[in-house]
């Protein structure tokens, strides 16, 4: 924990930036609302006197709040004072963490993603595992929220996790300790180049000076002969809004509207511009994006498609663009994150979907899909007067199809090292030398002959399948297959590059810059 002498002024900073929460300003009806309070005082009164179990108020009011605030929309959450000051001091840098960000999934806390080179990702953490024990106790019934800032401490202490991964019939149980860290989270994940001609970014996030992270990516891979880019959102959840800006700009020109948000008080509604013109404000750019695609990856790509900069392509984003901002609550310290503003594109779009009358399951369950009809159906104009439509999210404009959903006994079959086997006695039969290393990359059919039939021989024998996958999911395997081995043989490198070469969504973007000018209505 952060020494408790700096924990005041902290306070007193937000304090004097935000105000407090609580206003003495005279509404309308406030005889009504009046009464509405003394009827919450009379049944809290009944609950304590009467209710066959001990309470105390502290729990009942507390209670009172979540419900309130889980009422109003699925973002906005209260803090009792000692988490808020955890929370506070993470964000300042003075808590380590794990780096295992969690998602709820069929009301499972389930890890949505780790980030690279940090205790989660050197621990083995994949997306996809699921949360079972913190120090030996249950997260059943804990929120993303409380579960993750059980998840932050002191650098070099450590943490115990048990999870379980693969068939929900037959899991297997995943026992970790890791010893949290401070964390440097990049916003760029991945970079590389599927031609000679184009370059490729992949951003996972947007935190600190992500701008400089990709324009000196972007200015790499020009060196080496890109004329173009790929900037994949695809999974991106956001992060900070100022950074979101930055990155935007740097595709505009200067003093370019990238969005603004739009709340109940003056305060909360802006104009968010670039101050200079984006250095690669000509570069032919396409984005990818998917029901992943959360928050401020949306917001640049909502601009940009706006703009008629940027050609997206991919699945309709998740659909969550609200701002929050921090409160104390007085008199105890406590904390409340509340949606103060909704962010809203060049053209008009709100990008948020509905989400009144759903329970926070629901509500993360529906990514990707639209919002109600009448925004979804309303139509807006881009710069250069191409349609769009708003409401739930970023609706590309070209769809691509999603991944096949892998068989249900994949997870079986992974989980028991059939997968690697086989990858790996390839592998060492593959020669090393870059020829092979080619024609391994574009070896679609000796994937399948190598790789795919003796996987499916093995899955067939053990696990009494019979059924035979259809070519979309042999593809897939073979993709996964053919990935292990390029891995072993010719190390990570080697796997990133051929993960860029044969992803289906650059693939399919590939097939579409000699349309993008008149996809966008003219040149860039």
């Amino acid at each position: 924990m952060p020494p408790q002498s700096r924990a005041p002024s902290r306070r007193r900073a937000i304090v004097a930036l935000t105000g407090l929460l609580l206003s003495a300003s005279p509404l309308a009806g406030q005889g009504a609302s009046y009464e509405q309070l003394q009827t919450f005082s009379s049944l809290l009164n009944q609950i304590r006197q009467s209710y066959v179990d001990s309470v105390t108020y502290a729990e009942l009011v507390h209670a009172a709040i979540d419900g309130v605030l889980g009422a109003l929309d699925p973002h906005s959450r209260f803090l009792r004072a000692r988490d808020a000051e955890r929370e506070l001091a993470y964000s300042a840098g003075e808590l380590a963490g794990t780096g295992i960000i969690l998602d709820e999934v069929d009301d499972r806390l389930t890890v949505l993603a780790v980030l690279p080179r940090s205790p989660g990702d050197r621990a083995g953490i994949s997306a996809g595992d699921r949360l079972l024990t913190i120090n030996d106790t249950a997260v059943a019934g804990l929120t993303i929220t409380d579960a993750g800032r059980r998840l932050l401490g002191d650098k070099g202490s450590k943490v115990k996790l048990l999870f379980e991964r693969g068939s929900r019939l037959e899991p297997d149980s995943v026992k970790v300790t890791l010893k949290l860290d401070f964390l440097k989270p990049r916003s760029v994940e991945a970079l590389g180049m599927p031609d000679p001609a184009t370059g490729y970014v992949r951003l996972g996030g947007f935190y600190g000076k992500g701008d400089e992270e990709l324009e000196k990516s972007i200015k790499e891979l020009q060196r080496k002969g890109a004329r173009r880019l790929i900037l994949d959102l695809r999974g991106n959840p956001g992060g900070s809004v100022l950074t979101a800006v930055e990155i935007a700009g740097l595709f505009l020109p200067k003093r370019t509207v990238i969005f603004t948000t739009v709340g109940r008080r003056k305060s909360a509604s802006a104009e968010y511009r670039n101050d200079g013109d984006g250095p690669f404000r000509d570069l032919p750019l396409m984005v990818l994006v998917d029901q992943g695609s959360a928050s401020a990856s949306e917001a640049v790509a909502g601009s940009l498609q706006d703009h008629d900069r940027a050609l997206i392509l991919g699945r309709r984003s998740f659909g969550k663009a609200l701002m929050q901002q921090f409160f104390f609550v007085p008199p105890q310290g406590d904390g409340v994150w509340l949606t103060t503003a909704r962010i809203v594109t060049p053209s008009g779009r709100v990008i948020q979907r509905s989400y009144h009358g759903l329970k926070a399951a629901q509500y993360e369950s529906l990514a990707g899909q639209g919002g109600d009809a009448q925004d979804t159906t309303t139509v807006f104009l881009t710069a250069r007067k191409r349609e769009t439509r708003g409401g739930g999210g970023i609706v590309p404009d070209v769809m691509l199809p999603g991944p096949v959903k892998l068989a249900p006994w994949w997870s079986v079959a992974a989980d028991s090292g059939w997968y690697e086997a086989v990858a790996d006695s390839v592998a060492a039969q593959l020669p090393k030398d870059p020829q092979a290393k080619a024609r391994w990359f574009d070896g679609q059919a000796e994937w399948q002959a190598a790789l795919v039939v003796p996987f499916m021989a093995r899955v067939r024998t053990r696990l009494g399948v019979q059924t035979a996958p259809d070519s979309a999911l042999a593809a897939r395997l073979g993709r996964i297959l053919a990935y292990r081995a390029a891995e072993v043989r010719w190390g990570s490198d080697a796997a990133d590059a051929f993960r860029l070469h044969t992803d289906p969504d650059v693939r399919a973007a590939m097939r579409h810059w000699d349309r993008l000018s008149t996809l966008l209505g003219g040149g860039n």
